[in-house]
């Protein structure tokens, strides 16, 4: 005999990207195995297929993971996942007064929202002549890292997959026209002030971002802590 099937409730939310609001639900059982077997195995290429996938799903395929600004995807994956297995979670955290103590804060994602600094853009000028333009990290350009990457491996390899345009004077080189090796041959030119230019642009871009106050519980200070990034709230 067949069992009846269980509805799922139906939630709306506003893109950080455009401000268009979509439909989503809670992941189900069988997408939260998927998820969880993917996290096992700390392959970061498995984790964004997962993650993808599941966002698409339970968007009703609304919003495509492969184009997408990661901010986007970041922000909707949290979204199910409080309406999915609850919204509170529960953090530790470094004490900046001593940067070693951590200590525990409560956390509720329906206060998390993405946000960006009010002087960002995306486009760099590298000197007088020189200008490159940037476009957002998607999921894919998580893909293709060497094994247990160091934050150095992780920051070129995604810098290389944003760059969407490079200007010298009149001339504008599209990404079409570039190899990887072009690129990363271009970036290894640079002063490292030119090079610091560059990184501005993914240090102020859109973000899951969120200032929290946090007590040392060895020295008492109260200090702020601000989170950043999908991992800072899943603990």
């Amino acid at each position: 005999m067949a069992l009846p099937r269980v509805n799922t409730p139906d939630y709306t939310l506003e893109l950080p990207s455009t401000g268009e609001t979509i439909k989503y639900r809670p992941f189900l059982v069988k997408e939260q195995k998927i998820l969880m077997m993917a996290q096992d195995t700390k392959d970061e290429t498995q984790l964004a297929d997962a993650m993808g996938t599941l966002v698409s799903s339970c968007t009703y395929g609304t919003l495509d993971a492969s184009t997408s600004p990661l901010f986007d995807i970041e922000y909707v994956f949290l979204k199910i996942r409080s309406k999915s297995v609850g919204s509170k979670v529960d953090l530790m955290v470094v004490c900046p007064d001593d940067e070693k103590t951590q200590a525990k804060v409560s956390l509720d994602l329906d206060d998390i929202n993405v946000t960006m600094t009010d002087d960002h853009i995306n486009e760099v000028q590298i000197n007088d002549k020189v200008k490159v333009v940037f476009r957002y990290p998607i999921l894919s350009d998580l893909k293709g890292l060497v094994e247990n990457p160091t934050d150095v491996e992780r920051v070129f390899h995604v810098l290389n997959r944003c760059i969407s345009e490079i200007h010298f004077g009149d001339d504008v080189y599209q990404r079409s026209d570039m190899t990887e090796k072009d690129i990363d041959e271009f970036v290894d030119q640079l002063t490292t002030e030119q090079f610091e230019r560059m990184s501005d642009f993914f240090n102020s871009m859109p973000k899951l971002r969120h200032a929290i106050k946090v007590t040392n519980p060895k020295t008492k200070v109260k200090s702020e802590v601000v989170l950043e990034g999908l991992e800072s709230f899943l603990g």
